[in-house]
């Protein structure tokens, strides 16, 4: 690895870094979008039977923000009661949604990141493939007139070429299935959190009647 290194020349550093970074903000991302820690499927259930016979104690409340991001939206609702038991629905309907608003800018964290990885990658590539076609030349000028320039200089500017382009490649395919698998599943987690906080705002509608 280190003489593919070593024969690509400078213009892989900034490729490795890339691929380091993607390869954080990946594991990153695998352990903040567990179901467990944004939508647990019966969260919702849990939430509507103890706010069922009223507005529960701020414990509970807290207990119930500290559970995932879903319980965070949930609370929020809950909390306003607790600061104005008179709420009206659009009330509480907009304290959710700036909850919801700041849950999927968490859920969405990164993600832009490691788009951007995806298209610079093969950039970065193309970049060190431009630089060892100018080393090709530059050998073929460089060289005596009865020769064909130099064979070592020539070797390494395709060495180059090759190399990087290659490695952009490695880089940016795999971050752009992440960044699209990642991409998914967040949108599928707003859908349920949207869904979820409709539901629990008509609920607290109910229950402060």
């Amino acid at each position: 690895m280190l003489s593919i290194i070593q024969a690509a020349g400078w213009p892989i550093w900034p490729l490795i870094a890339c691929s380091i970074l993607a390869l954080a903000l990946v594991f990153e991302r695998f352990m903040a979008l567990k179901t467990a820690r944004v939508a647990p499927p019966q969260l919702l259930d849990e939430a509507l039977a103890v706010s069922s016979r009223g507005v529960p104690a701020p414990d509970v409340v807290q207990q119930l923000a500290q559970n995932s991001t879903l319980g965070e939206v949930l609370a929020s609702g809950l909390r306003t009661l607790h600061v104005h038991p008179g709420a009206s629905e659009e009330e509480l309907r907009a304290a959710v949604e700036g909850a919801g608003r700041a849950a999927a800018h968490k859920l969405e964290k990164y993600l832009s990141a490691l788009a951007t990885i995806a298209s610079a990658a093969p950039l970065l590539g193309l970049l060190g493939t431009v630089i060892g076609m100018i080393e090709i030349f530059g050998s073929q000028g460089s060289g005596p007139t009865t020769g064909g320039g130099d064979p070592a200089q020539l070797a390494h500017g395709i060495s180059i070429a090759l190399y990087n382009t290659a490695f952009g490649l490695i880089v940016a395919i795999p971050a752009l299935i992440f960044w699209r698998y990642f991409r998914a599943r967040v949108d599928e987690y707003l859908l349920t959190l949207e869904l979820s906080a409709e539901q629990f705002v008509r609920h607290l509608s109910r229950l402060r009647k």
